[in-house]
């Protein structure tokens, strides 16, 4: 007859799914913290991306060897290259060239009509729009070539519009720590315009204020104004602030 010892707890019996189970928590978490640890992903090779074109092509019903497809592969991969540059570059150390000394400037600076280019990360396709970025400076001053660099680097990953405003809001205000910061986005996105509801000329605006741009009524007035008050007035876009 099996006893039990008082105060302690009989052993759970041993079944093949607990194995498993401790098999697994054993490889997904970190025996001191308990916590599921990131598993790293193989990045594939160029000649795996070749192939999963070559399927998409097949897929669609036509034939990837024929002579006006026969490099399409190769050619969307390289297309690849470049519409999500952004995931090797880092924003923070774009940023980090700063100009301080003899900055007496304290006024408001705006870049605007910023060209947008990305891609929706449901659909894959384009994002094309305008970017309105301003700040007002607290001793510390970026190139503007930075500001629209800035924008490149968030743009060229996959993306919704919501997140690239606030990424590239955020980033600014952590780097630069200005008094404020404003973003607004105006973009059409063709998962809308060329499927789907199908409804083109709908263009969709976001905006992220921080700091004195969303406490400071008067400040973020400047600022619309600024970029061009009509364009968030409402009339045939979606306005929404991340």
């Amino acid at each position: 007859m099996d006893t039990a010892v008082a105060g302690k707890r009989p052993p759970e019996p041993v079944t093949p799914e607990s194995e498993s189970a401790e098999s697994g928590s054993a490889e997904s978490g970190s025996a001191e913290s308990g916590r599921p640890q990131p598993v790293e992903r193989r990045r594939p090779s160029r000649t795996d991306a070749e192939a999963a074109v070559r399927t998409l092509i097949e897929w669609a019903g036509d034939d990837p060897d024929r002579e006006g497809l026969v490099g399409t592969p190769g050619r969307v991969v390289r297309a690849y290259e470049e519409f999500f540059a952004g995931y090797s570059e880092d924003p923070a150390a774009l940023l980090a060239t700063t100009f301080e000394e003899g900055v007496t400037y304290d006024e408001m600076v705006v870049l605007r009509d910023i060209r947008l280019e990305s891609h929706c990360e449901h659909h894959i396709v384009p994002i094309l729009g305008k970017v309105h970025i301003g700040y007002l400076p607290a001793g510390r001053v970026v190139g503007i070539s930075k500001l629209a660099r800035l924008v490149e680097v968030f743009a060229k990953r996959l993306q919704i519009q919501e997140a690239l405003t606030a990424q590239i809001a955020d980033s600014l205000q952590e780097v630069l720590k200005p008094l404020g910061v404003g973003v607004v986005i105006e973009a059409a996105h063709q998962c809308m315009t060329t499927r789907g509801v199908r409804k083109p000329g709908v263009s969709m605006v976001t905006s992220r204020m921080l700091g004195s741009f969303r406490d400071d009524p008067a400040t973020r007035r400047e600022f619309l104004s600024m970029i061009g008050g009509s364009m968030i007035s409402g009339q045939g876009s979606a306005l929404h602030e991340a």
